[in-house]
């Protein structure tokens, strides 16, 4: 199903790109216009360089490549972290399936949205993996190298990871966030995928966490990503199933049905609770559900960028 669904769209590369272009020209474009977009002056294309700014109308009237040069407006900075702790895997089969995602697809996809989006907008922006600590980390660049090996990256994690590489009980989300609070010596925008599915006594852990970025003066938006229907409404109907924790590979059989109220009354409690400190630590809580589509990622990643 992964290979179907990545040939289908050729690459993350190529998805990104339709998706960001299909925004700009359509009912979105409002907030996507004016960012690093003011015309500045030509200059002669360079072998092996992108094609994506030569001016075709002009090499008709010419017979000369030029690529179309813009006055850099911002200089923003984004730290991309994506949480892939065992329970971003739900549904597993889901997973590198865009049409049906899991939550970790989901997030893939949204971050290489978001860098086709900054590397347009001439933004530097680096990507952090986070697991069992951080697995892979890259600094802020905003040059082409730096887009394409994002993506590769982005790519490889959606084809290597699987429950079994997910050692059970030893995600540390916080611990990976204080770290990456330490590292960046500049302020940046912190954007962070996560289903923020941590055990009751390690949330303030990560409350402590979201509260050292704020205090290092880095702006931070959650995209709280979840399944609806299945994950926080347990809507599965009045039949037994077998439920089984993709962290530590405990197992449950149970009718859903008969908990469905108490188990839904907990998850809104547990998101209003995170809602309510990212207030109090004003930082940009966005619910995300991974059913619902991208324009959930774009519209508020290009607010925030406006306001920064």
């Amino acid at each position: 199903m992964l290979r179907e669904n990545i040939a289908r769209y050729k690459s993350l590369d190529f998805f990104a790109r339709q998706v960001v272009e299909g925004f700009i020209t359509g009912k979105h474009r409002s907030p996507f216009h004016g960012f690093s977009s003011e015309f500045s002056d030509y200059r002669h294309y360079n072998s092996g360089e992108s094609t994506q700014h030569i001016d075709w109308h002009l090499y008709a009237r010419t017979d000369r490549l030029y690529v179309k040069q813009y006055e850099e407006e911002t200089n923003l900075r984004c730290q991309l972290i994506i949480d892939h702790s065992g329970s971003m895997l739900f549904p597993l089969e889901g997973q590198g399936n865009i049409v049906h995602p899991n939550k970790l697809t989901f997030a893939v996809y949204a971050a290489a949205v978001l860098v086709e989006l900054m590397h347009r907008q001439r933004d530097a922006f680096g990507i952090t993996l986070v697991s069992d600590g951080i697995k892979e980390q890259t600094p802020c660049r905003s040059n082409d190298m730096q887009r394409r090996h994002t993506l590769v990256m982005l790519e490889r994690l959606l084809s290597t990871v699987s429950p079994q590489d997910i050692p059970p009980h030893t995600t540390s989300l916080a611990e990976s966030l204080h770290i990456v609070a330490e590292q960046m010596h500049r302020r940046s925008l912190v954007v962070l995928f996560t289903d923020a599915f941590v055990r009751r006594d390690e949330r303030e852990s990560l409350y402590d966490a979201l509260r050292h970025l704020r205090h290092n003066k880095h702006e931070v938006i959650i995209f709280h990503t979840f399944d609806r229907t299945h994950e926080l409404n347990l809507e599965y109907g009045s039949r037994p199933y077998l439920f089984i924790d993709l962290e530590s590979g405990e197992r449950l059989r149970m009718q859903p049905n008969q908990i469905e109220a108490e188990y839904s009354a907990k998850m809104n409690q547990m998101q209003q609770e995170l809602q309510q400190r990212a207030i109090q630590y004003r930082i940009e809580y966005l619910p995300v559900d991974i059913n619902m589509g991208f324009h959930q990622i774009i519209t508020p990643f290009l607010l925030k960028r406006s306001k920064i």
